[in-house]
């Protein structure tokens, strides 16, 4: 064990009568995930993205699971390995397994379409960063019905104590949407968005994909190539990923390339206008 204060956190959570939760990011996870779905009654865990609008990606989504036994082994593994960015534990009132999840379902999707990504609030790395930056009085708002939490934010175990549990409203302005994100998490976060994106709206030319390129290595080409030509704005990508699934072989045409002293929002709107003019030739 690296260090007994999860252990300790969670004894004396037990003690003040607060239900233990265990938030698991199951997208690697998902020995453990199957380990308690096996062991749990069926009030005692729900799949976060389960009866949301990206059902669809339910399976590779946060589980939230109640632990309800003392000295409990099944956690082992994921103790022992923090560093595997797993999740994170938060004790709630008895039975308020789905507030938790209301909390967070309300909290799930960031921005207005088109330019919605998810927000990763099971990576205890997005967590840790977010308590690291708000203010205390901005925790109830955050964190809901969570009375306490307990996770590792990359070098030890952490906790917090919300000053509020309760019900809230999302803030017209998230305070959590404004932390600083680190940039090689950024770059992993990013991509783990457009492919979560490509899944939902794009599922048969993403897969179609697979027949002639690797999609990992694909997608993060085209997010390369997005840097490199300074398209950083969500409709920049989202119209660069989806003209790359419908060109042939997956593969841009020569004129997308950027020209000699273009900007990159002239570059952007040049392509913009050349595309859809070739699209509308294409239709008449």
């Amino acid at each position: 064990m690296i260090d007994s204060l999860p252990h300790r956190w969670i004894t004396e959570q037990r003690r003040f009568g607060h239900e233990i939760c265990l938030v698991l990011n199951s997208e690697n996870e998902r020995d453990t995930r199957q380990l308690l779905l096996n062991s749990c009654q069926l009030e005692q865990y729900l799949g976060v993205y389960s009866a949301t609008n990206i059902a669809a990606l339910a399976d590779a989504g946060p589980f939230i699971f109640t632990l309800d036994q003392p000295g409990d082994r099944r956690i082992d593994e994921l103790l022992d390995h923090p560093q595997r960015n797993w999740g994170w534990l938060t004790s709630v009132p008895k039975g308020d397994l789905r507030k938790l999840v209301s909390h967070w379902h309300e909290r799930l999707i960031i921005g207005t379409r088109p330019q919605q990504a998810l927000y990763r609030f099971h990576d205890n790395r997005v967590l840790a960063r977010a308590l690291e930056h708000l203010p205390v009085e901005a925790y109830p708002a955050y964190l809901g019905p969570a009375i306490s939490v307990c996770f590792w934010n990359g070098t030890d175990w952490k906790t917090a104590l919300s000053p509020a549990p309760g019900t809230y409203p999302v803030p017209d302005d998230p305070l959590w949407l404004r932390t600083p994100i680190p940039h090689p998490q950024a770059t992993e976060i990013r991509r783990l968005n457009a492919h979560r994106y490509l899944l939902a709206e794009h599922l048969r030319a993403y897969v179609k994909l697979a027949d002639l390129h690797d999609p990992d290595t694909w997608l993060c080409d085209r997010l390369a190539l997005a840097d490199a030509w300074g398209w950083l704005e969500p409709a920049q990508l989202e119209f660069l990923l989806i003209q790359s699934l419908q060109a042939p072989a997956f593969t841009l045409a020569p004129h997308w390339q950027v020209r000699p002293d273009e900007s990159p929002t002239e570059h952007f709107e040049r392509v913009h206008r050349e595309t859809e003019f070739w699209q509308r030739d294409d239709r008449i």
